[in-house]
């Protein structure tokens, strides 16, 4: 008699449980552990999940539970580390665990894993056959051998039969030996079939030569190595261009040294790959490059040498590459750290990297390092908090270096006529001597496409998404897309409503583009935004090409203030700088105070001079006054003060309810409902109006209201960074499971903690 074996497992569903199964008995043994993969039945269709749990009690009937389908023994069994880091994330981020392991274990990764087991096993099953056919083939060549020994003895001594007969017997043995040296490699290949991971250090090149530091890179990685001492998350402040990244790759290189793996975090794809030339120099096949750029076969090579990895290696990835099944990791850098790339926006888990990674390097118990040249205010908090150890590196690695700083008025550059279309002449000198002196350039414009917006000349109606409360932004191609749901239609020409004529608004990436290769035509102008990144392989190109200097000037969207390095870049300009300001949101400032000084540092690298041009029509604007007083320290102040007023993070816990409906009358009832519920739980009166400081606001309409054919409705939510902030985030999230419930409104809401 045998006693039932009841396990718990994580399903890829939006489940605020683990499922109990059954074993069968005589199912592999009923060896199931905590990591093993099984398949199992949930309502009408199948799924692929992790055991969480071994021997558990079950607290329904036992004739309820139902028993697993299979034990996929040839899927990767999940570590124990993953499991604890989703736990974490669905935790904090008021989502499923369910939710989480989908995102770790997309159904594109559990089909390649389960093809590829499928090949393996298919690959297993031919070496045996294989190998059975030359056991038998042996075994023929011994009955021959036993035969001919036997006609040997038998046969008179000195005959020339005898002498045949033994030249045969050497010509059998001659071929056994080598039957059974075949057997041999076969077998041996059986235990570890070709191409599968198992050890992808046994080649690895050494790591390069140990970096020569500056004498103020030599002190802030002495005083990041004391940080890591005292046990506490580092940020290394550095302004750009002095040398963040020799830190990283000496502190990188010691870690493995030691037998530790490392993990390196950025924002982008395109500065990944930028990055990774000069990490394979240090580094060779010890690294390991993860994001959604290349394939999905490549994609899971990478975790499979992770996962079998003997010895030290470097991940260089995007913030999916947290997911990974990292072992015995020694370091994590997120580099960028600001960046709000590292922001996942939809699907849940809506997580951020960099708080991810901290999370990661507490189950791992690893040294994590944080770095920018503009530290977020969440993290500048955290220092002056001493929750973190904030590292400065204020000197440029190759010297001074650094930007001029002009602001150019473009309302009174088109009153004196001082515009040719998006540039100011003003502008257009400073290029052409750029150009004439070797140099290269860069322009940033927030906004891809040809032009924005179009509009009616006759009645002033904007041609619209059909779906959306967004304009339509008219391409090159002369399609008009909409650039929340992807909506694209034909340009006409013609108003949708009075029949008059469209007339287009604005300047995009496009536009400006086709501009400067008018302007300039010896110069070979290239453009890289979202709409061109789209071709991988172009955007490498085209990095790889500016970097070379086969580019003379790059047009871009705010790919281009990325942390890249090119040592000819000595102009960058931004066109209609405006529309980085002015957005609703509290973090508006924050966001273009960070984006400018990122792309004023793109300039002015190896010791020379640089220029940065701001084209607005506020130069007054304050955000523009700092930068060019070079006095963002004193600015960063400000903004924490005045969130600190407000109650605005990183004072408080924000968390953003996003109600969506099709029809926008239920959105606003729903919503309101569900905000008088929130009030009531944290001291407000139902229906009162939010004052600043106040913990519940909303709901409101965002600027975006309805996001394809889906009516949005906001509430804003403040918690206390205190003892009761926990359970405060788990009342919002059980009020709304409730609401959900008991209106049958489920997958109409959505929580998102800390908005970017």
């Amino acid at each position: 008699m045998y006693d039932t074996l009841y396990i718990s497992v994580i399903l890829p569903l939006k489940l605020e449980w683990e499922p109990c199964y059954s074993v069968p008995h005589g199912m592999s043994s009923g060896k199931v552990e905590t990591g093993d993969r099984v398949k199992v039945r949930f309502g009408a269709k199948e799924y692929v999940g992790t055991v969480s749990a071994t021997g558990i009690t079950p607290d329904i009937a036992p004739e309820r539970i139902h028993p697993i389908s299979s034990i996929e023994n040839d899927l990767e069994k999940v570590l124990p580390e993953e499991i604890a880091l989703w736990r974490k994330i669905a935790e904090y981020y008021l989502c499923s665990i369910g939710e989480v392991y989908k995102a770790a274990y997309p159904a594109m990764k559990i089909t390649l894993e389960e093809a590829r087991a499928a090949a393996l096993k298919t690959a297993r099953e031919r070496r045996e056959k294989i190998i059975r056919s030359m056991e038998e083939r042996i075994a023929r060549i011994e009955d021959r051998l036993r035969k001919k020994e036997e006609q040997i003895r038998t046969a008179r001594e000195g005959t020339k039969k005898k002498l045949a007969l033994e030249e045969g017997v050497a010509k059998i043995r001659k071929e056994l030996d080598t039957a059974k040296a075949a057997l041999e490699a076969a077998r041996a290949g059986k235990a570890a079939p070709e191409g599968d991971g198992s050890d992808m250090n046994g080649n690895a090149n050494e790591q390069g030569a140990r970096l020569t530091l500056s004498q103020a890179q030599e002190k802030a990685y002495s005083e990041v190595k004391a940080g890591f001492a005292k046990g506490k998350p580092v940020m290394l402040h550095g302004v750009t261009g002095s040398g963040k990244t020799e830190i990283y790759i000496r502190l990188a290189q010691e870690a493995i040294s030691k037998g530790k793996n490392v993990l390196y975090l950025v924002p982008e794809i395109a500065l990944s790959r930028q990055l990774e030339d000069r990490l394979e120099e240090h580094f060779g096949e010890r690294l390991l490059v993860f994001h959604s750029g290349i394939t999905a076969a490549g994609r899971r090579n990478t975790a499979e040498c992770i996962r079998n990895s003997r010895d030290g290696y470097l991940t260089l990835g995007t913030r999916s590459a947290l997911f990974l099944p990292h072992h015995d990791l020694g370091l994590i850098i997120v580099d960028e750290e600001h960046d709000t790339s590292y922001k996942q926006d939809s699907p849940a888990p809506r997580y951020n990297g960099r708080d991810t990674a901290l999370m990661l390097s507490l189950i791992q118990n690893s040294n994590i390092i944080l770095g920018s040249a503009t530290p977020s205010l969440e993290e500048t908090y955290n220092c002056e908090c001493g929750k973190h150890i904030m590292v400065q590196l204020k000197e440029r690695y190759h010297g001074s270096g650094n930007a001029d700083v002009e602001i150019i008025d473009t309302k009174a550059e088109r009153r004196k006529k001082g515009m040719e279309g998006n540039f100011s002449r003003k502008l257009i000198d400073h290029i052409r001597k750029t150009l004439t002196d070797g140099g290269q350039v860069m322009i940033l414009r927030s906004r891809r496409a040809w032009a924005p917006v179009l509009q009616c000349e006759e009645c002033g109606e904007l041609a619209k998404c059909p779906h959306c409360s967004v304009s339509l932004s008219l391409h090159k191609s002369g399609d008009l897309i909409c650039h929340y749901c992807g909506y694209r239609t034909r340009n006409t020409g013609k108003c949708s409503r009075c029949n008059g004529s469209l007339k287009p608004l604005g300047a995009g990436t496009q536009k400006i583009e086709e501009e400067a290769a008018a302007l300039f035509p010896d110069a070979k102008v290239a453009r890289l935004d979202s709409d061109t990144a789209q071709n991988k392989s172009y955007e490498t190109k085209t990095i790889k090409s500016f970097a070379k200097g086969e580019i003379d000037i790059l047009v871009g969207t705010q790919i281009l203030t990325k942390g890249f390095d090119f040592s000819r870049l000595s102009l960058v300009a931004v066109i209609a700088a405006d529309t980085l300001l002015g957005l609703q949101d509290f973090r508006a400032d924050e966001k273009a105070l960070q984006l400018l000084e990122q792309f004023k540092g793109r300039c002015g690298r190896r010791g020379n001079r640089g220029m940065f041009v701001i084209q607005t029509s506020q130069p007054e604007h304050p955000i523009y006054q700092r930068i060019m007083a070079g006095d963002t320290e004193c600015d960063i102040s400000h903004l924490l003060a005045e969130r600190k007023t407000f109650n605005f993070p990183p004072y408080s816990r924000m968390l953003e309810v996003t109600v969506r409906d099709r029809f926008e009358d239920r959105a606003e009832r729903m919503a309101g409902k569900l905000a008088d519920l929130l009030k009531k739980r944290f001291g407000m009166r139902p229906g009162a109006i939010a004052m600043p400081g106040s913990p519940v606001t909303g709901p409101y309409a965002p600027t975006v209201d309805r996001v394809s054919d889906q009516f949005l409705r906001c509430i804003r939510i403040s918690l206390r960074k205190d003892r009761h902030l926990k359970e405060g985030k788990q009342a919002v999230k059980d009020i709304i499971r409730q609401f959900e419930k008991d209106g049958k409104y489920e997958d109409h809401i959505v929580i998102d903690v800390d908005p970017a």
